[in-house]
This record gives C-alpha cells, sequence and structure tokens, in this order.
C-alpha cells in the first residue's frame, strides 16, 4: 500500500499498534476527568468572549433560564419568549418550560464534592467519526456532565453535552489536515499510566496541541461564522415537578458584538439536529410542514433500510427538526406512537418505497429505524426494540450511555460505566473509522457534508 505524506511533509505511519477504545475513544476514568469541572471550561469561555464583567456563574444561569417564563433574570431567551397558538415553541415546535429552570438560582461552583448542583465530568469523548466529507473541520469532542444530586437520586438527574466541533488545523490538506488529531487520540491507547492520559487530554482540551487549537474555545460552540458546535442536555429533574419526561435540548453559544467591542455571550436554544418533531409522522396532522415532510421522509427510506445499525442512515433538513426530545412512551417524540397503525397514504408510500427496493421491512420498521436515529429513541424509546431484518436496537442505560450512578475498577482505576449500545455497537464502528483513516482505507462519504463514519450523532 502506497504510503501518504502528513501536513508536514513527512511520511505518514501505518497503523500498527492497538486501539484501546476506553482510551482512544472514550474516557471514563475519574483520576483522569478530575481536572475537567465545568467551571474550568466556562471560565475559558467567558475569557475569549471578551464581553466586560460576565462571570461563569451569569452564564451559566442565563443558560437555564432558559427553562423559565419570561422575564426571568432578563439575562437572555425563555422557554415562551416564541409562541405558537398560545403555547411556547421553536421553530414552530413545541418547548415546554422545565423544572431544570430552578439551576438558575443556584452556584454550581461553590462547595465541589458536595454541592447537589454541581456538574461532575464523567466523560471525555472522541468523535473523530463526525468529520465531514469535505474536512472543513476534525470531528467533535466533547465532555459530559452530570448532576451530584442524580448519583444518589434518580429522580433528580440532569446531564450535559459539551460537543466542539475542532477546526480542522490544515483545511487545504482536506482529510489529511487532521491526522496529527487522530494520531493524538490513537497514541492514548499505549499510555498505562492514567496520570500521563489526563496530562495529555488537559493539554488538548484546553491549550491545544502543536498546531492545533484547544477544544474549548466559543468559535467551537457555534459562536464562529460557520455556528457549528453545541452544548446538548437530557434533563430529568422530575422530584420537583412530578409526571414530567425526561427532555433532549440543544444550545449554542451565541456573542453580541459590535465590530471590536462585544457586550454579550449567551447559551440560547435551537432545534436538535436529526430529530424530525413526532407530529410530523401523523397521517392527519395540520403542521404546515407535514407534507413537506412526509414526501421527504418516503426519500430516506433506502438509507433507513440498510443491513447493519451501523449503516442506518437519515438525513433531513433543518426545518422538520423538533426543538425538545421527549423521551416518554407516548409522548411527542414516539415515532411509532404517532405513526400510528391505520392505512393512510404517508404508510402506503413508505411501503411502495420498500417494495421497488425489493425489502422485506415494514412502514412500521422504517419509522422505527428514524425513531433509533433521533435522540429520545437511541436514549430510551429503542431500547432492546426489534426494527426488522433480525436487527434489535441496543439498550442504553435507563435513558443515558455513560451512567453517573454506576462504576467499575479496572486496572485500579475507577471509572463510570458504559452502555451496551455504547460499548457493543457504536465504539467499535468508531474504532474501525479511526483505524482506517490512519491506513489510509478511508472511504469518502458520497456527500461532501455527511459524516465520514456515517449519520449516526449518538
Amino acid at each position: 500500500m502506497e504510503v501518504e505524506a502528513d501536513v508536514d511533509g513527512e511520511p505518514a505511519a501505518v497503523s500498527s499498534q492497538p486501539i484501546a477504545p476506553r482510551r482512544s475513544l472514550v474516557a471514563t476514568e475519574q483520576t483522569v476527568l478530575a481536572r475537567f469541572t465545568l467551571v474550568r471550561v466556562f471560565d475559558q469561555l467567558v475569557a475569549q468572549s471578551g464581553v466586560p464583567g460576565l462571570t461563569s456563574l451569569a452564564l451559566f444561569q442565563q443558560w437555564w433560564d432558559t427553562q423559565n417564563p419570561g422575564p426571568g433574570l432578563g439575562a437572555g431567551p425563555h422557554c415562551d419568549d416564541v409562541l405558537d397558538q398560545g403555547e411556547p415553541a421553536i421553530g414552530g415546535y413545541p418547548y415546554s418550560c422545565r423544572p431544570e429552570g430552578a439551576q438558575a438560582r443556584v452556584d454550581p461552583f461553590v462547595d465541589p464534592g458536595t454541592n447537589p448542583n454541581e456538574l461532575v465530568p464523567i466523560a471525555l469523548v472522541n468523535r473523530f467519526d463526525l468529520t465531514p466529507g469535505d474536512a472543513s473541520n476534525c470531528g467533535e469532542y466533547r465532555i459530559v456532565y452530570a448532576r451530584r444530586a442524580g448519583i444518589t437520586n434518580a429522580r433528580d438527574r440532569n446531564l450535559v453535552i459539551v460537543e466542539a466541533i475542532l477546526a480542522n488545523p490544515h483545511p487545504q490538506q482536506k482529510l489529511k489536515g487532521c491526522r496529527k488529531i487522530v494520531e493524538f487520540w490513537a497514541d492514548l491507547s499505549a499510555v498505562t499510566d492514567p496520570i500521563e492520559r489526563a496530562d495529555r487530554l488537559e493539554a488538548f482540551f484546553f491549550d491545544g496541541i502543536p498546531s492545533v487549537a484547544p477544544v474549548i474555545r466559543i468559535e467551537h460552540l457555534g459562536a464562529g461564522p460557520t455556528g457549528r458546535g453545541q452544548v446538548r442536555t437530557n434533563q430529568f429533574m422530575a422530584s420537583q415537578t412530578p409526571g414530567v419526561p425526561w427532555s433532549l435540548r440543544e444550545f449554542k453559544l451565541q456573542r453580541t458584538c459590535t465590530g471590536a467591542n462585544c457586550t454579550a455571550l449567551r447559551l440560547v436554544p435551537v432545534q436538535l439536529k436529526n430529530n424530525p418533531w413526532g407530529g410530523l409522522f401523523r397521517s392527519d396532522s395540520t403542521h404546515p410542514q407535514a407534507a413537506a415532510f412526509q414526501a421527504a421522509f418516503v426519500d430516506q427510506v433506502q438509507a433507513l433500510a440498510a443491513q447493519t445499525i451501523a449503516d442506518l442512515d437519515l438525513d433531513l433538513p433543518l426545518e422538520f427538526n423538533t426543538a425538545q426530545a421527549q423521551a416518554s412512551a407516548s409522548g411527542e417524540n414516539n415515532y411509532l406512537v404517532q405513526f400510528g397503525t391505520e392505512p393512510n397514504p404517508f404508510r402506503a408510500a413508505i411501503a411502495t418505497r420498500l417494495v421497488a427496493l425489493g425489502s422485506t421491512l415494514t412502514p412500521d420498521d422504517i419509522v422505527a429505524r428514524a425513531q433509533a436515529l433521533s435522540c429520545a429513541g437511541c436514549h430510551r424509546l429503542n431500547n432492546n426494540l426489534a426494527i426488522g431484518a433480525g436487527l434489535i436496537f441496543p439498550s442504553a442505560l435507563g435513558f443515558v450511555h455513560v451512567s453517573e450512578r454506576d462504576t467499575e475498577i479496572v486496572d485500579g482505576e475507577v471509572r463510570f460505566v458504559l452502555s451496551d449500545a455504547l460499548a457493543n455497537e457504536f465504539l467499535p464502528k468508531r474504532e474501525q473509522v479511526m483505524r482506517d483513516y490512519l491506513d489510509d482505507k478511508l472511504k469518502k462519504p458520497k456527500k461532501d457534508t455527511d459524516p465520514i463514519g456515517g449519520k449516526r450523532v449518538h
């Protein structure tokens, strides 16, 4: 096999060492995670903002005030700022006010180790597989946090994922420009000392490595010219309001500047990528986007009829995406419930497309597969669900893929536990993408905007 040259003109080594997924793809050791406090992340973002007087606490409280009705703290948007027929909405889709809005009145940064409102780091995640085919960036690099109160109270949980999209340090080199980043993560597999791994990861996230910017930058979390990157939440502070469902949401940093003078940095709610609103699956829907969505969904049947879970795909425009993914059995984002069982033109159109493909799958299988690719489906609704052709979607840990409530000891290190879906389905696919890239075997996706590892964003 011909050996390609890396961005510095030196021959790129072919991958030969084993890749250890629990070092090179996800790290959950408490020794490593201790350096990744949320206050450190917020302090770095605030320092980059250029906003006089802004504090990490003010940014945190403004963020959670988005879950409260206005006027709240008066520092940013609220859940009821946009109304559709008198109900809160974003993008024309429901957006409920939530009990997690109570976090706008607390300080999670004091008394670490005992503060029930503290958000504890539970995972670092390498998502190089989300790099687009045009390599306009080099994928996502994530820090997962969980509210300390949820460790002991299953009805008082709140989880956060900082999902920074890292700029390609050598965009003119296309995918080759990401090599230093991939090699950094691959090299962690051979590092047995958790302190050394922590040193390297700390530098990667907060300081950057030679020719590569640090992960934690406002431009990597939505405040840049491309708007790429986000913070996602998995909310379940149900003890404060019994009966509320798990709700998964997405936010982006938004900076307000006039020339060089910046006056605000906020975390604002946005629609969830690759998460169609469940009501659009109803054949009797009166939503103005329903007809366009159902036509577009039929065009996705072939991608959803893939033979393996790793190859399932769904690519729909932003205008169909929900503002919240409610993970409840009968909720708005249970696509199968919304789709129903009665004959209708939408069901018939999916069936016709399946016949044309020579597939034995049913319309319900296709909708179940689309649900599996949504946040609510992946985290809860599709746990051990049959999705056709003998495929069973693997299970999350209830509603999460990394649990703050469960730990294990491996090689003397305490680490947080992964779900079956993450450990045995998602990580092997991501490992293969990394191997193929390092061995110069990676197949470029058909569209430049498609991730090199497939569409799934879990």
